[in-house]
């Protein structure tokens, strides 16, 4: 089934969702990923918060400032611009490790992280998971790895995603992600964090397995760890009404709104 056309702003060289009011939550999609991973958070959400989606330029960026560190400045300066403080940030994958890296660059800004199979720690597996250029059978099957449930990789995401990778230039994007990402391993920063930070993971994540988690749990002062079963490295695609149900609770203890 078709998902819902999203209500795209612009606003000079940034593309974003922005619904709702309220306190502010910055949702920051991984490296295949695209805003309409977290229809299903906007929708919750934007009843009580300020829900907003950066377009990540992953693929319009130079490639000289492209990584982890280029797309975190990035979204800074339209953070900037619109002038949002005190902001929760959650990030999914490589909007995860975006995260981890704006909060060591610009933690004045954070209130609050919420990582949910995020890279930061354990890069060699996410350089393995990135689907190389192959047919399209080869490219579903990595599609549904990335799931628990195979069915979750709908036709449309199969095709987002052969499509990035039988693109030249895309594929060059990818690859270059995925050496800074590696360049940016945050083992060393992250104990310096000093905000609360929630951690929600897919007890069947393939490309950041379980004990990532657990890691990131230990590294991290304030940290909270939640488990879902029966799902894989996007938490908030399979099973967003459990995903939904913790983060809500964790934003009204967060806000004393319970």
């Amino acid at each position: 089934m078709a998902r819902p056309q999203m209500n795209i702003k612009k606003e000079g060289k940034f593309e974003f969702i922005e619904e709702g009011q309220g306190p502010t939550i910055v949702l920051l999609h991984g490296l295949f990923g695209a805003l309409s991973n977290f229809t299903d958070v906007l929708d919750a959400f934007k009843t009580k918060y300020r829900v907003v989606i950066p377009l990540m330029p992953i693929y319009e960026m130079p490639l000289t400032s492209l990584g982890v560190k280029g797309l975190a400045d990035f979204v800074h300066d339209f953070i900037v611009m619109k002038g949002y403080k005190d902001i929760v940030m959650l990030g999914n994958s490589l909007g995860g490790h975006v995260a981890l890296v704006y909060m060591k660059n610009y933690p004045d800004r954070i209130k609050s992280l919420v990582l949910t199979g995020s890279s930061g720690l354990y890069e060699n597996a996410m350089g393995d998971s990135y689907p190389k250029r192959g047919d399209r059978d080869y490219i579903k099957k990595k599609v549904e790895y990335t799931f628990y449930s195979p069915e979750t990789a709908t036709d449309e995401l199969i095709e987002e995603v052969f499509e990035i990778t039988n693109n030249r230039n895309k594929v060059i994007r990818i690859l270059a992600l995925a050496k800074s990402a590696i360049r940016h391993n945050m083992r060393k920063d992250i104990p310096d964090f000093n905000v609360p930070t929630c951690l929600i993971w897919g007890k069947q994540d393939n490309v950041t397995p379980p004990h990532v988690a657990e890691e990131f749990h230990k590294l991290l002062p304030d940290s909270k760890l939640f488990w879902i079963d029966k799902c894989g490295h996007a938490p908030m695609m399979e099973q967003p009404q459990e995903f939904n149900q913790i983060l809500n609770d964790y934003l009204s203890e967060l806000f004393n709104t319970k």
